[in-house]
């Protein structure tokens, strides 16, 4: 053999640990690198910054309620419209200068095919917010 020790008996056996030193290289440096670096991201500038006092705005945008039974009758404000009514009332809600959330309510057995209905509805009359209400369980 041209590869090998001198000495005839070819038996020794691999050599099968993992070397452990590169390892702990890496981990020295890495760790040399975080100690300098650390003390450079908690640094910090002091400003004085300006003060300005004013209150806050409580100003919350309008909600219109718009509640369905399992019947598929319709309750804007908790009153009784009829499904023509809906469309006009939509489009005089998105008419205005500060659009109303739309909350719909819906009894659990209410068909999801009037649900849809009525947000195309909404959609058409250019509503931008709409959303569901729920009952959470306790």
């Amino acid at each position: 053999m041209a590869f090998g020790s001198f000495n005839e008996q070819g038996g020794s056996a691999p050599m099968s640990e993992i070397n452990m030193v590169p390892l702990i290289d890496v981990m020295l440096v890495l760790l040399i690198v975080f100690m300098i670096t650390a003390p450079l991201l908690t640094h910090s500038v002091k400003i004085d910054l300006p003060t300005a006092a004013s209150q806050a705005s409580n100003e919350k945008p309008d909600t219109v309620t718009l509640a369905l039974d399992a019947a598929g009758t319709l309750y804007w404000n908790d009153q009784k419209i009829g499904d023509d009514e809906l469309a006009a009332r939509l489009a005089a809600a998105a008419a205005q200068p500060v659009q109303p959330e739309l909350h719909l309510r819906a009894d659990r057995e209410t068909r999801y095919q009037k649900l849809a209905e009525i947000m195309s509805a909404a959609r058409t009359a250019g509503i931008q917010k709409m959303g569901f209400i729920t009952v959470p369980e306790h």
